[in-house]
């Protein structure tokens, strides 16, 4: 209780704890780029995409407020920490191993990154604005337009930016950071599947009409 409470009185909610995570590998890639240097597109597409990607986190609560209302609760110091580092320094594996990728980056490996990092920032915004103003309007289950397509469409276009990481860092260890955050997304869909089934009654049917995270597949 009285870690609760100091957290409460210092403000470290796990949005703050967020939010000075996702500045971290801003500070990350000027090191590597200090380290180990610029050497091919491969570092400089990573730290475009990666780093875009972290600003837009941080201007996205500036453009839409109700953002702010997530991830509001407060954080003990053990958990403070722990999402700093998950955050900002798990995180930047792929970051870490595209600097230090001697390989030259092909045309259609970026050409593949770009897609999905350009289609999954689309997906996932989209998602974001449709949902944040339906729920402004005081709307039930939003089931319509992108989301009906799948009942975790934020979280698949997120997947994808992720995963585009990955594939520029052109690296197998670089998967682990996607990895780990669809296991992450696994359990909050578990959770979230509990609560809306038991908040909306007709759940049921937009779950028999709507795939669980992958359009059209899964």
């Amino acid at each position: 209780m009285e870690n609760t409470a100091n957290s409460e009185k210092i403000g470290v909610t796990a949005l703050t704890a967020i939010n000075i995570a996702k500045i971290l590998p801003l500070v990350w890639f000027i090191i590597f780029a200090i380290i180990f240097g610029i050497q091919d597109w491969r570092q400089l597409i990573y730290v475009c995409l990666h780093g875009s990607y972290c600003l837009w986190w941080l201007i996205e609560q500036w453009f839409y407020p109700q953002r702010r209302e997530l991830f509001n609760e407060p954080l003990g110091a053990l958990a403070f920490i722990f999402a700093l580092l998950y955050v900002g320094v798990f995180y930047v594996l792929p970051g870490y191993l595209a600097f230090t990728n001697p390989v030259p980056l092909s045309m259609a490996t970026a050409s593949v990154a770009l897609i999905m990092y350009i289609f999954g920032s689309l997906i996932n915004a989209s998602a974001d604005v449709q949902k944040l103003t339906a729920k402004q309007f005081g709307a039930g289950l939003v089931r319509d337009n992108i989301w009906r397509f799948s009942r975790n469409i934020n979280y698949f276009g997120d997947l994808l930016r992720y995963l585009s990481f990955s594939v520029v860092a052109g690296s197998l260890w670089a998967y682990l950071v996607p990895g780990s955050i669809l296991l992450l997304y696994l359990q909050r869909m578990s959770q979230k599947e509990q609560s809306a089934s038991n908040k909306y009654p007709d759940y049921a049917e937009y779950k028999q009409s709507s795939a669980r995270l992958i359009p059209f597949i899964w």
